[in-house]
């Protein structure tokens, strides 16, 4: 029995001896057959799902992170650590135990070259960061900054196309030779010519003409004092010629508007005196006009003023303008004045005031106006102008008879033409009331004129 077991003992491994020896030739003539026979697999990345996308594999997690291996359409042996691009088919070589990979053939038989896949990705618009390579994002990144450089740049050509750079506009300026200049610098250079001998008259007038506009400011007016030209305007108002008087009685009179202290100057340097003899004497009216301004800036607010017009005879002149034909228009002026300057007195006194206004007041108190306007015979004047059709003269004359109506009620009561004038203005103004009521204006300018009128009829009864 034991015979017979060894003897099948040694049978089977004779078996086992011949079929190890047979595998081995068939493995080494296959090998033989195909050299490069090895383990070949496509990547999971190959397989698309069902929308048509390239699932992302780990050899894809981080472009940035590895080193990216470029495949071919031949197998290449993948080093450590290099990352394969999505769809690439790899397989394990038997033979040198190594991994390799290759770009997939297409289902045309023709394979996409690397470069066409490339630009295949970046011509999509969705991009997915985890399938492209990290050079190939990099040059899709710098192509987008590309187009926003350009971009940017055509909206800079527009700008230029619309506004030109200040270095342009400067350099334009330089080669006009102009640069800005201060108020103080135009007046130095506007008085230097009009006190130019080589000056012509037209250039004189010029002068004049925008000097007037830069003394309305306080400032530039105390300025024009500083540099002399309060004086040279004073002088200009003894001109032969009647164009420099009165743009120099223009300049003189915007100077001196609520400025006292060129209007102390302009009274010590004789402005006074020089435009009442224009006043006076027979002048062209555009030189009386602009004088009779300039006069009424020079007493407005000024007692010291006030007194010398009254001592040098300032209302006789003023009232010789009413006994001279083509002189109409400055009527309603003198008759403003008038009433301002009077008022201008009764508010100080009735107003509470302090120990600063004492000494104001005083002055005010030694101007006898009123008793100089009763004294001349303005009672007879003024109301003869409430004959103009003008609504606003007689709206200044109204008032101008309301206010010496307290030192002329004898004389108004006294004169038959007073109370016939005023019972027509009544009538007039009644219906004039009456159609801005019904239009809702219950306190309108013609029921306000009404009001006057009414109490100066009343106060003559």
């Amino acid at each position: 029995m034991s015979h017979w077991a060894h003897l099948l003992s040694t049978a089977a491994r004779v078996n086992l001896l011949v079929l190890l020896v047979s595998v081995l030739f068939s493995w080494s003539s296959l090998s033989d057959r195909v050299p490069e026979f090895a383990l070949t697999k496509i990547e999971e990345s190959d397989i698309k799902d069902d929308s048509g996308n390239e699932p992302v594999t780990e050899d894809d997690a981080d472009p940035e992170d590895l080193e990216v291996f470029y495949p071919t359409h031949q197998w290449q042996t993948l080093r450590p650590g290099q990352a394969v691009p999505a769809g690439s088919h790899v397989r394990l070589n038997l033979q040198t135990g190594e991994r390799e990979a290759k770009l997939p053939d297409s289902e045309n038989g023709r394979s996409d070259t690397r470069e066409e896949r490339r630009r295949k990705r970046l011509g999509k618009v969705d991009v997915d960061a985890n399938s492209f390579t990290s050079q190939e994002l990099k040059k899709a990144l710098a192509k987008m900054k590309e187009s926003e450089k350009a971009e940017r740049k055509a909206q800079e050509e527009e700008v230029r196309k619309k506004f030109r750079p200040i270095e342009q506009l400067k350099e334009e300026f330089e080669k006009l030779n102009m640069k800005m200049e201060t108020d103080y610098e135009i007046m130095v250079k506007l008085i230097s010519k009009f006190n130019s001998s080589a000056s012509t008259l037209d250039e004189k007038v010029a002068a004049l003409y925008d000097l007037e506009y830069y003394v309305h400011q306080v400032d530039n007016a105390k300025d024009f004092l500083s540099m002399g030209g309060l004086r040279l305007v004073i002088e200009g108002l003894n001109s032969s010629e009647a164009a420099l008087k009165e743009h120099a009685a223009f300049v003189l009179g915007a100077a001196l508007s609520s400025n006292p202290k060129v209007q102390i100057e302009a009274i010590e340097g004789g402005a006074l005196q020089k435009l009442l003899v224009i006043l006076a004497t027979e002048q062209p009216l555009a030189v009386r006009k602009k004088a009779l301004f300039a006069l009424s800036s020079m007493l407005r607010h000024f007692p010291y003023a006030q007194q010398q017009f009254l001592k040098l005879g300032g209302l006789q002149v003023l009232r010789s303008l009413f006994r001279q034909k083509g002189m109409e228009t400055l009527h309603v002026r003198v008759v403003t004045l008038l009433y301002d300057l009077i008022m201008e007195k009764m508010l100080l006194e009735d107003s509470q005031h302090g120990e600063q206004m004492e000494e104001k007041i005083q002055q005010y108190r030694e101007v006898r106006l009123v008793p100089a306007v009763v004294e001349q015979d303005w009672c007879a004047v003024a109301p003869n102008l409430l004959a103009m059709p003008e609504h606003d003269t007689r709206e200044k004359v109204l008032k101008l008879v309301g206010v010496l109506m307290a030192f002329c009620r004898e004389h108004y009561r006294g004169d038959p033409a007073l109370g016939t004038t005023l019972g027509l203005l009544r009538s007039e103004y009644e219906e004039l009331a009456a159609e801005e009521q019904r239009e809702g204006d219950k306190d309108g300018y013609f029921r306000e004129l009404l009001g006057s009128i009414n109490t100066i009829i009343q106060e003559l009864r």
